[in-house]
């Protein structure tokens, strides 16, 4: 018999008790994903993420002590948690959305989102992939890959990574690089199979790599990285 894996472990960040309430019903309710914890502020989850060791967190951004840009950077800098964290925020704004994804977020969406939008994104996440608002994913793709150079940038601009040129020890093969394409344009394994005539279990294992030789730490993150190279 098939020892069933254990649920995604949850923790909840946001300053509104009532939207944590809502968003632990929601998931609580799946088998496979259960809500470990609650934090109010950007410093108690930093504190929870350390005792707890979550899978994902969903983070807010305007919260008391420390938003929740800098305590994903944190947690994110941390090599003893291995959360992957959503932004989930009210504010669909640019300097949130890049400021988040410079920080380490994998996943950004907003609070008007629906109970399986937040579902998926969970899962998405404890699987290794980004997940990004439909809304917004443009916008990312194309700052990340026009990224003025700091002299240039006017004083109001994000921070973000400058577009540098990406430069790796173990260069893509032919196949990698139109695998790393296809991520590009937002395609899902079985469209990636059908697209290059492969199986899903070979595209897999093509992604995997990828984002080894990237450095990436998820497919939102391969796909900035592709763009800064050109291949997209």
């Amino acid at each position: 018999m098939t020892t069933p894996a254990p649920p995604i472990r949850v923790l909840l960040v946001d300053d509104h008790a009532m939207l944590r309430a809502g968003f632990r019903t929601i998931l609580d309710t799946q088998p496979d994903i259960t809500v470990v914890g609650e934090a109010a502020t950007g410093a108690e989850a930093l504190t929870q993420a350390s005792a707890l060791h979550p899978d994902v967190i969903t983070m807010d951004v305007q919260m008391p002590d420390m938003d929740g840009i800098e305590a994903t950077r944190r947690i994110i800098a941390d090599p003893a948690i291995a959360a992957a964290i959503a932004i989930v925020t009210t504010f669909d704004r640019d300097d949130y959305l890049y400021q988040a994804l410079d920080a380490g977020a994998s996943g950004f969406l907003l609070k008007n989102a629906g109970a399986e939008d937040l579902i998926s994104a969970v899962r998405a996440l404890a699987a290794g992939d980004g997940m990004l608002a439909p809304e917004v994913t443009r916008r990312v793709l194309a700052r990340f890959a026009h990224v003025p150079a700091p002299e240039a940038a006017p004083a109001s601009a994000p921070i973000v990574s400058p577009a540098a040129p990406v430069v790796l020890a173990d260069p893509l093969t032919d196949r990698e690089a139109e695998v790393l394409m296809l991520l590009a344009d937002a395609r899902s394994n079985a469209e990636i199979a059908s697209a290059l005539f492969i199986g899903e279990a070979t595209v897999k294992t093509h992604v995997s790599r990828v984002l080894q030789k990237l450095g990436a730490r998820d497919r939102v993150q391969a796909v900035v990285l592709a763009h800064r190279m050109g291949l997209a």
